[in-house]
Formats: C-alpha cells, structure tokens, sequence
C-alpha cells in the first residue's frame, strides 16, 4: 500500500521527519517567491531536497512520496519541471511524472515529458507515464501505442489510468492489440495475462 503524507513522518523516523519538515518548508518558501527559475547564485533549496530524498528518506518509496510532495508544494513552473525531470535520475524522473496532474502544466508541456518517458524502456518510468495525466492528454494515437508498450515492456495494465473509460468501444486499440497479440503467438513468446482482459473492454459499447 502507498504511504500517504500521514505516515510520512512516521515511516521516516524522528530525524527523516525532520528533514521532510524542513523540506516542505523550503518548498512553501519557493511557491511564495516565485523561485521556479534557476537563480543567480544556485540552485533552489528545494530542488536540492528533492535530489537529496533519496538519501534523506531511507526507502525508495518514501523517498517518492516525499519527492512528489515536494513538486506539489513548490508549484514550480514548466521550465523547472522539465529541468528536474532532463536532469534526473530515473527516480527523480518518476516522482515528476506522478506530480503531472498536480503541477499546473498545459496539456502540451505535460505530454512532452509523458512521451520522452513511454520512449524509455524502464519499466518505472513507463508505468508513471500511463498514470492520470496522459489518460487525460494524450490523443488516441499515442494513448493506444502507450497501452502497448506497456504490454511490450511488461509493466502491467492495471498501471494504466482511465484504461476502462478509453478502451471502450475502440476498435482501433482492438486491432492493435489482435496483432501484437497473434505476432506474439506466431514468435512462441508468451502473450501478456491481462491483454484479453483489454481487449475484452474494446467490446464494451461506448
């Protein structure tokens, strides 16, 4: 189960919530002063925190919920947020991909990122590309060969925001899903469990 902003603290440790205190702060701080550009003499200290948590948090997904948090609080612009996420390591790369609903980027700024991670072929990084904002940006196009590579890669359906709403009734997405799934069988490779359960809600009238 997630850890929520509650358990936080707790799952950190005295010190660990300290510091995510002391983060946060410094987030709130930047959404007051507008320091979403890179300023003269550095970096913001929240971006700092945000490429310390892994450290500071001790697990992977604390160090996440704190990472996305800190975006949350922030509110940093489009440029700062591509920033952080050029610059990233894959981790960092995630928590901006999963604060895309939250952030207050265009459709156009979001999907840029959404479609530079579903070119990857990390796992981590395609499942938080296919989270809430792409079911709602991404055009039929590229949502449908999102919901393929997530078949191709391995990373599981269920990770697919709005897949019921978006798959129904589209035939298109059938089609591409009776290909990959006969190209599959045709190779002796096994087809992904839950690609009929996709192509079941295709079926479904809109």
């Amino acid at each position: 189960m997630p850890i929520t902003r509650e358990e936080l603290p707790v799952s950190l440790g005295p010190s660990g919530a300290a510091w995510i205190e002391d983060a946060l702060a410094d987030a709130r701080e930047a959404a007051r002063t507008t320091l979403d550009a890179v300023p003269r003499h550095g970096v913001p200290k929240w971006e700092l925190r945000f490429a310390a948590a892994g450290r500071e948090c001790g697990s992977s997904e604390s160090a996440q919920v704190a990472r996305v948090l800190l975006l949350r609080t922030a509110r940093p612009d489009a440029a700062a947020v591509r920033r952080l996420y050029e610059r990233g390591t894959g981790a960092e790369r995630r928590a901006v991909l999963l604060a895309l609903p939250h952030l207050g980027l265009t459709p156009e700024e979001g999907v840029a990122l959404v479609e530079d991670a579903l070119r990857a072929n990390d796992t981590g990084l395609v499942a938080a590309a296919v989270g809430p904002f792409a079911a709602a940006h991404l055009d039929a196009h590229a949502w449908r060969h999102a919901v393929l590579k997530c078949l191709f890669t391995g990373v599981p359906l269920a990770a697919v925001a709005g897949l019921a709403d978006r798959a129904r009734g589209d035939r298109e997405l059938a089609r591409m899903l009776g290909d990959f799934a006969a190209e599959r069988t045709a190779a002796e490779r096994a087809v992904p469990s839950d690609l009929d359960h996709a192509l079941a809600l295709t079926t479904k009238e809109v």
